[in-house]
């Protein structure tokens, strides 16, 4: 006797994510319950949609207000029996070094990988994650530098628009990180393409003594 699949009804599950394109929370599915839970205890607004009605947070609340928001409907739903999905970065019980311990991670295996590399291409690889033009270490490296200079400068310039030395320098830091990718990629080219060691010529073989010089 074949046993039959349950009939699962997907819309009763919640999602509450960040919609990428807008920057707002939306909590798309389930019950009506549900949505009484998302407006009671996350301040959820009922939203209607191309593919039906949503909730949605309000526009213009701080990222720790969206966290807490999203955080606390998402356990108030679980609690009530729903199946809920909340997207990571707005779960504020996540451990707040958890990124930073993330990132030590990714660069210790980084080395690791590096100082174990027997081929040219796995160094050429390692290079590419260092300075790829994107998501490479340094070109991201260089955005956390020169947002803060930004910053700064506007904070801290005087009257006549001049910059103060640190933060000149600052700047001039974030500016110099814009040709070290470049030249580790040229780098990483060659390394993914390596010169083909000389050929040596063999030593001729010597001659064989004669038959009359062995007597």
């Amino acid at each position: 006797m074949t046993q039959a699949e349950p009939d699962f009804r997907v819309l009763e599950y919640v999602t509450i994510t960040k919609d990428p394109r807008t920057g707002l929370v939306v909590a798309i599915g389930g019950t009506e319950q549900a949505a009484d839970i998302l407006q009671r205890t996350g301040g959820f607004l009922l939203a209607a949609g191309p593919c039906g009605d949503y909730h949605r947070l309000p526009h213009g609340l701080p990222i720790e207000q969206q966290r807490l928001k999203a955080t606390t409907a998402s356990h108030a739903l679980l609690a009530a029996g729903h199946s809920v999905h909340l997207d990571p970065t707005l779960n504020m019980l996540t451990p707040p070094d958890g990124d930073h311990e993330a990132a030590l991670r990714y660069l210790t295996h980084l080395a690791e990988r590096a100082s174990a590399a027997k081929t040219s291409t796995t160094v050429a690889e390692v290079l590419t994650e260092i300075a790829a033009p994107v998501h490479g270490l340094l070109p991201l490296t260089r955005e956390v530098i020169l947002r803060p200079w930004i910053a700064a400068s506007d904070l801290h310039s005087t009257a006549s628009g001049e910059e103060p030395e640190p933060i000149a320098r600052l700047g001039s830091t974030a500016t110099s990180l814009s040709e070290a990718p470049r030249v580790i990629r040229h780098a990483r080219n060659h390394a993914a393409h390596p010169t083909q060691p000389p050929t040596t010529t063999p030593a001729p073989d010597r001659a064989q003594p004669s038959a009359s010089r062995r007597r």
